[in-house]
């Protein structure tokens, strides 16, 4: 069940991104199938793991971080290494060796609230999870008590 859980989560990520690559520049390339299917995997595993007292505001910052990290690995790793001219940064400011760049980063924060209300409603729609409501602050001591 762990597999089909991650694989149904991995599945809805790589479509997503590919759907939102579509929306935001018109063309998409297959490994960005397997980026975001990575990137969701581990927003839903932030979310699921209720990280920072399960801060949705805390939370996404670091989503944010591991879908850049996961971009520039990727990145290196398509771009780079197998020469394929996904995409290129370079043209933007504070990138890094034209992989990952600060304004996507900014964007990928703001990405990360819907994606991690996204990752709830699998849970709960598609696997009958039962869920805490979502939090803006983590939770207090008392609360955690």
């Amino acid at each position: 069940m762990k597999f089909l859980r991650a694989f149904c989560v991995y599945v809805f990520g790589g479509l997503s991104y590919g759907m939102l690559e579509l929306l935001w520049r018109s063309e998409t390339h297959i490994s960005m199938f397997f980026v975001g299917g990575l990137c969701f995997l581990t927003i839903e595993i932030i979310e699921r793991y209720r990280l920072f007292g399960g801060s949705i505001i805390l939370q996404a910052p670091l989503c944010a971080l591991c879908i850049t990290a996961v971009e520039l690995l990727s990145g290196l790793l398509v771009n780079r290494t197998m020469h394929l001219e996904v995409w290129d940064y370079s043209s933007l400011p504070l990138n890094l060796w034209g992989q990952i760049c600060l304004p996507f980063s900014a964007l990928w924060l703001c990405v990360s609230f819907p994606a991690e209300i996204a990752a709830r409603g699998i849970r709960k729609y598609i696997f009958g999870d039962r869920l805490e409501k979502i939090r803006l602050l983590p939770k207090t001591e008392e609360e955690a008590a």
